[in-house]
């Protein structure tokens, strides 16, 4: 099934549909330098039932007038790959000057663009979109419903979710209200509003098919997939546009299609809009999404597992295994339980539970009802966040970082270990805006940076510094893990 799944957002590369399946993989991002805007809330709309069209002849202009002028058109300009990154021989390796990366050694590379759409939330110009409309691109513009064009920047993505917050220089923009997906019921009206194969501004009608639905698109460990699946028709384009109730009220955002064509074939999926409302709300408050973890391996129940594991019930989530050190196995939930609710929600499914633990912060606490042995047990667990403690995560935002157009992470002791870098360190590329390293070479994310003008770098504190100590031209030196055994270099200026 998965080879079925397409996403669809910056689906129209160069004008012509690209039909392969997008790559959706790395960390939580953000903008280093980005102005955040404290106690940022999304407020939630009133949620009407799905009784309120009534009838049988459907109009849903009203809807689609509502709604419509929140939907922007986004171009994303993409670089295509050129041949900058080499090793440099020997015998120059101390010599950088002026003679490095002649403009004549390298030849242009020629720019693609892609196409989708983002829903505008604030009136001050803050817009959601799906993280790979936007992913590696150089330039991003935004067509407003008034058909003005606006250079946009990206605040911070999170491609757990697949979704990405990008701001453009704006007043007074038309806003969209935020609904209560959790109050969205199967078989209730929605509407898909995009623009798919650059048809700006289309919208199409169907009904919520299934809820909760996770068909493992999104190939990051730590994904959260628990998407609203509708038969509205969504083709490539729309990934980033609105899917709203018959209120007008967003409750998703359209992200992928079930295709063995890359166009429509009866069933889209959206992020439900309460995931939305977590990732924008952290992307602005703290520069990062903040998200607890429980440290879980889990499994849906099905009637094969319950009979192998002689258990007493047929709906759940089966606790597989923990991770040492993770918030479960500190809690006391143990391999072999059955999770059947979070606080006081009922969890049947695995994409549920993910759901309602990721809406969490580092350092909440949730209660776990489980089942053991055929007994019910409510146990209180203290989250933690992805690195094993219950801090918030720390977002780079020096004044130095601010327009390299990337985030950047410490690198880990793991791989440290795993690089042969235990005794000195280095500094994940963890992903990549538009900005100066787009512009000017042809890094790609997972980069390790181990030396900055031939001085090593320890951790993301130290590459600050250096930055500051650099002058206009700046030569880093890392590896890819790909090739741990090959230094690669990139060149650039810090000039404005």
């Amino acid at each position: 099934m998965k080879n079925l799944i397409k996403l669809i957002g910056a689906g129209l590369l160069g004008g012509l549909l690209a039909l392969g399946v997008w790559n959706i993989a790395g960390l939580d991002s953000v903008r280093p330098g980005f102005e955040n805007k404290p106690n940022y809330k999304i407020v939630q709309a009133n949620y009407t039932k799905g009784d309120a069209v009534g009838g049988l002849n459907y109009d849903f202009s009203n809807v689609a007038e509502k709604a419509t002028p929140s939907v922007v058109h986004i171009m994303s300009t993409l670089k295509e790959s050129s041949a900058q990154v080499f090793e440099i021989p020997d015998p120059f390796k101390d010599f950088f000057g002026d003679q490095f990366l002649q403009p004549n050694q390298k030849v242009e590379p020629q720019p693609r663009v892609g196409s989708g759409s983002g829903v505008i939330i604030r009136p001050d110009g803050y817009i959601v979109t799906n993280n790979h409309v936007v992913d590696g691109a150089s330039r991003i513009d935004v067509t407003l419903n008034d058909n003005r064009t606006l250079s946009a920047e990206v605040v911070g993505t999170d491609p757990n979710t697949d979704l990405a917050l990008i701001k453009v220089d704006a007043k007074d923009l038309p806003t969209i209200i935020v609904g209560n997906s959790d109050n969205l019921r199967v078989g209730e009206w929605v509407l898909a509003i995009g623009n798919p194969f650059n048809l700006e501004s289309t919208v199409t009608a169907g009904i919520v098919s299934a809820k909760g639905r996770n068909i493992n698109i999104l190939e990051d460990k730590a994904a959260i997939e628990s998407f609203i699946q509708t038969d509205a028709a969504i083709n490539p384009g729309n990934s980033g546009g609105a899917l709203v109730d018959i209120n007008g009220n967003l409750i998703g955002i359209n992200t992928a299609i079930a295709t063995p064509t890359g166009v429509y074939a009866g069933y889209g999926f959206a992020v439900p809009s309460n995931i939305m409302k977590k990732v924008v709300e952290d992307l602005i408050n703290y520069g990062k999404v903040q998200r607890g973890f429980l440290g879980v391996t889990i499994r849906n129940l099905d009637s094969k597992l319950v009979k192998e594991k002689n258990l007493s019930i047929n709906e759940g989530v089966y606790v597989d295994s923990l991770m040492d050190g993770g918030a479960a196995k500190d809690a006391g939930i143990k391999a072999g339980d059955v999770i059947i609710k979070l606080d006081n929600n009922d969890i049947k499914t695995s994409a549920q539970l993910q759901e309602g633990i990721a809406r969490h912060n580092p350092g909440d606490k949730v209660d776990l009802t489980v089942v053991r042995k055929g007994s019910e047990k409510v146990i209180p667990v203290n989250l933690k966040n992805v690195t094993g403690d219950r801090s918030l995560v720390k977002a780079y935002q020096d004044e130095v970082l601010k327009g390299l157009g990337a985030e950047f992470e410490n690198l880990s002791q793991k791989d440290k270990a795993k690089l042969g870098l235990t005794n000195q360190g280095g500094v994940v590329v963890a992903h990549l805006f538009p900005g100066k390293l787009t512009e000017q070479t042809d890094i790609q994310e997972g980069f390790i940076i181990t030396s900055v003008n031939n001085k090593k770098i320890n951790d993301v504190d130290g590459l600050i510094a250096e930055l500051k100590r650099s002058g206009e031209g700046v030569l880093i030196q890392g590896i890819y893990p790909q090739r741990p055994d090959k230094k690669v270099y990139y060149g650039f200026s810090q000039a404005s």
